[in-house]
């Protein structure tokens, strides 16, 4: 079965770090390629400095190029908005591939806010990088503690024939600090530069309007 590692997020804009902690990802975990799910809007985080989807979307395609990653915004036309129904949707959907989603430390310290967190942990592995000022409040949280139980190596994950969950992986991965905070706080219009026409949705194939709003 081809094996998929799922990066979620904003990507608003998209930057080198997520560039190099999926491509790590593949290496660590031997998958075949990394999903970026671009999403149309986050319910944990506020709509206020959002890019339009389409300019967020350009932006991952810009910074996944001549690379395994494939980037995506099924979450549209799946008509999902929260992490669990989307990965439902989508081992559904792709039977024939085997999924393991990917986050910071940053996204493991808030993991317990997640709409049916403990559903998502039974769906599929999960696979941590650490993030610069995040991993003592990621391993001190309540998630954090009720995953320790079924902690893994990813060297455990990349050799077996079959994966199972709840599994949880710490990658090895030196800390970049850049973030898609200070990219649009040292340039706000960014967005308004980036060209949105002719997107196509590396997964699903299906055009990404250009003139899409930020979020549903």
């Amino acid at each position: 079965m081809t094996r998929v590692g799922l990066l979620g997020g904003s990507f608003n804009p998209a930057h080198r770090a997520h560039r190099a902690i999926s491509l790590a990802a593949i290496a660590e975990l031997g998958l075949d390629e990394v999903w970026w799910l671009v999403s149309p809007g986050n319910p944990l985080k506020s709509a206020a400095g959002m890019a339009p989807l389409p300019a967020r979307f350009a932006s991952a395609l810009r910074m996944a190029r001549r690379a395994p990653i494939r980037v995506t915004a099924i979450e549209r036309q799946l008509g999902t908005r929260y992490t669990i129904d989307t990965l439902r949707a989508l081992q559904r959907r792709y039977p024939k591939r085997q999924f393991v989603w990917i986050m910071g430390a940053d996204n493991l310290a808030q993991f317990g806010q997640w709409k049916d967190w403990r559903g998502i942990a039974r769906t599929m592995p999960i696979a941590v990088f650490a993030r610069p000022g995040y991993y003592r409040q990621a391993a001190a949280s309540p998630a954090a503690a009720w995953l320790r139980r079924y902690s893994v190596s990813p060297a455990g994950l990349k050799h077996s024939g079959e994966w199972s969950a709840p599994a949880l992986a710490y990658l090895r991965y030196d800390p970049d600090p850049i973030s898609a905070t200070a990219i649009r706080r040292a340039d706000p219009d960014w967005a308004l530069r980036i060209a949105t026409g002719a997107l196509r949705d590396e997964v699903t194939h299906t055009v990404i309007p250009a003139e899409e709003t930020t979020a549903r």
